[in-house]
């Protein structure tokens, strides 16, 4: 099976190319991708599988039956974009103005569409069942997943399977990891009001500016004084929203802040540390704090049993276009991805898309490129999985 799945692979490359830029002339931002989702659904039109729509708002569920008794696996692709401005320069590039894909979910979804296009022709060649999961909304909390869980896209489902597009990493390698591989998130928002003044008067004010700056430089010490050494956690402010008069001194501060931790329990030592220095700020100051504090994308934590079984599929398939498979580092970004691992046994590995020239911006960049040989190593990858996992592989 996995030799036909291959060939065909190849045969339906351009089409995945065409797809894949036709997705990144159209992106749609988080919750609002219906024509996205109109779009997916139409390409499975008339194929032997069966589709769900608005499974949990745009989420599409792609199940693909062998008829013949086994597991279900499922396997992810996000289609969600940025709130970006494109400065790629490329002729497809989006024509909807400040709306892109700057994250390469428009790879995912084109590779998986041919593979799934592909998997249902094979599909008296294994056994058990697929579940393709088309999750839009993955940039933005909730996020996607969460939905699509709550509706019951894992109803059956044994193991579900994930791949991201990197274009950090050399294009032709799959890195992969065990245990915690991305972040889990948090976001705070703090409102500290003091008391209005004349900038010549500082006696006669309560300025919210100071205390916001302390508020900030104390933060810095959360993960330093507070995290145990070994422990992974960053806290950023990323919003200070105190403009004003040059002369005026502000009455109320509004800041906005990221955290990232590699472990339920350093995100909660870290939560439990911001809301002391609220306490401590509110008292030292004489200003009055309101904090809004919330956990979203849980830490992604890949199966240790289900992580050895893809890297030995991946390794005995032997595909042409991967030059190396390791185990990489975990990686800062958070991944809504995670909340799948909180309900089945999954994993989530990356596929290297760093143009051939060597020049590459980070994901969520206006310049953001990804090669575009990616998304045949990616539907191989993938299928290379769902193959062996259902007992129809060959080498």
């Amino acid at each position: 099976m996995k030799k036909n799945l291959f060939e065909k692979l190849d045969e339906k490359e351009t089409r995945m190319v065409e797809i894949r830029r036709y997705l990144h002339q159209h992106p749609e931002l988080s919750f609002q991708e219906t024509k996205t989702a109109a779009f997916i659904t139409n390409f499975y039109q008339g194929l032997d599988c069966e589709v769900q729509t608005h499974v949990g708002g745009n989420g599409i569920v792609v199940t693909i039956d062998s008829g013949f008794p086994g597991k279900t696996l499922a396997i992810r692709a996000d289609f969600d974009a940025l709130p970006i401005q494109e400065e790629t320069g490329l002729p497809f590039a989006s024509q909807n103005s400040g709306v892109m894909h700057a994250c390469g979910h428009d790879g995912h979804t084109a590779y998986m569409m041919i593979l799934g296009e592909t998997l249902i022709e094979l599909k008296n060649q294994f056994v058990g069942k697929i579940v393709i999961l088309h999750q839009p909304a993955e940039e933005t909390p909730p996020g996607g997943a969460k939905g699509m869980i709550e509706a019951g896209c894992l109803e059956g489902v044994d193991h579900v399977v994930g791949i991201h597009v990197m274009s950090t990493m050399p294009t032709g390698e799959i890195n992969y990891r065990e245990g915690a591989i991305q972040t889990g998130r948090s976001y705070f928002k703090l409102k500290i009001k003091g008391q209005g003044g004349h900038g010549s008067s500082p006696h006669l004010s309560n300025d919210a500016i100071v205390a916001a700056s302390h508020f900030v430089t104390a933060t810095q010490t959360i993960v330093s004084r507070r995290l145990n050494p070994f422990e992974m956690g960053v806290v950023t402010i990323g919003s200070f929203d105190g403009k004003g008069s040059f002369n005026v001194i502000k009455d109320t501060i509004n800041l906005e802040g990221d955290v990232r931790a590699m472990s339920e329990d350093t995100r909660k030592t870290i939560q439990e540390a911001v809301k002391r220095l609220v306490i401590g700020l509110e008292s030292m100051f004489g200003v009055t704090c309101e904090l809004t504090y919330n956990d979203d994308y849980p830490t992604l934590i890949n199966d240790l049993e289900l992580t050895d079984f893809i890297v030995r599929s991946l390794k005995q398939s032997k595909i042409s276009e991967v030059t190396e498979i390791k185990r990489c580092d975990p990686q800062p970004p958070s991944e809504d991805f995670a909340y799948y691992a909180q309900e089945r046994p999954s994993v989530f590995f990356y596929v290297g898309a760093m143009p051939e020239n060597g020049v590459f911006y980070p994901h969520h960049h206006p310049k953001f490129e990804i090669n575009e040989k990616s998304l045949l190593i990616s539907a191989k990858a993938m299928g290379s999985v769902v193959c062996d996992y259902l007992n129809g592989g060959e080498d």
